[in-house]
């Protein structure tokens, strides 16, 4: 529990807040925990509701391989359609609930940032719900089905019967177009720690040729295909993003250090009176 208290002794660092004891940290976790668990559970009842529709989405993707490959899915199991149909209002209910996930985290981690770093703070989920869902979008719409074509294809050059099932196949699906929108998310991920000041310029660039690294192994991993136009698609715009991220802490330390120095000099000002 070290590690949790040194997180709730920097979340004190606020200005002018009252340091609370362990406890109250405590309680304010788990109303966090409870509120992102309310939402997430109405999120996936409205979406399970609207199960049919989200199926007639999912489908697309297989009519751009072979108008015939949506009929060729089965399920292997009795309560198979209920089990996708979970799966399916699961992961809408979490794209749903997204900016409410990002919005209660943010707040419980609220005090430790200053007044100044606060108004950053819609800003700042809004462009990690617009960066998630164009992440998601983008692999619906491209990867997804330039991914099944070439398994599908794959499949008939090697002469094997295709006995897809929905639930491997959703499975595939959810965690390739997830997968990719949380790779989106580095931008804000980075940019984050650059404000709580977990990682600076100077590590940034340090590390730059293994963040890349990271990038394109992520990024030939999301999108398995020999397709080196896919794969570029890819890597390039999350590479530039990370690029951008470096400059931008740079800028959030600028900042800082300005901050900082105007505060030691108003300090030498107080003493010298």
């Amino acid at each position: 529990m070290s590690w949790l208290s040194k997180f709730f002794q920097f979340r004190e660092k606020s200005d002018g807040d009252v340091v609370k004891p362990f406890l109250d940290h405590m309680e304010d976790l788990r109303w966090t925990i409870i509120k992102m668990v309310v939402v997430q559970v109405i999120m996936m009842v409205l979406s399970f509701y609207f199960r049919k529709d989200l199926m007639h989405f999912l489908r697309l993707p297989l009519y751009k391989v072979d108008p015939h490959l949506p009929e060729q899915l089965i399920i292997t199991t009795i309560a198979g359609s209920f089990l996708i149909s979970l799966e399916l209002a699961f992961f809408a209910g979490i794209a749903m609930a997204f900016p409410f996930h990002v919005y209660f985290i943010a707040s419980f981690v609220l005090p430790a940032l200053t007044r100044k770093e606060r108004k950053y703070l819609l800003p700042g989920i809004f462009a990690a719900f617009l960066l998630f869902l164009a992440g998601v979008t983008i692999a619906y719409l491209y990867i997804l089905p330039s991914t099944v074509r070439f398994f599908y294809h794959d499949a008939a050059e090697m002469q094997f019967k295709t006995l897809w099932t929905w639930d491997a196949y959703f499975s595939f699906a959810s965690w390739l177009c997830f997968g990719f929108g949380l790779l989106c998310e580095l931008p804000v991920i980075v940019i984050l720690l650059g404000l709580l000041g977990i990682v600076d310029f100077r590590f940034l660039s340090k590390t730059r040729p293994f963040g890349y690294t990271i990038i394109l192994i992520l990024a030939a991993v999301i999108a398995p295909t020999p397709d080196p136009v896919t794969f570029v698609a890819l890597s390039v715009p999350i590479v530039a993003l990370y690029e951008a991220c470096i400059w931008v802490v740079w800028f959030i330390g600028r900042r800082r250090q300005s901050r900082r120095d105007e505060e030691d000099a108003q300090r030498d000002q107080d003493h010298s009176d």
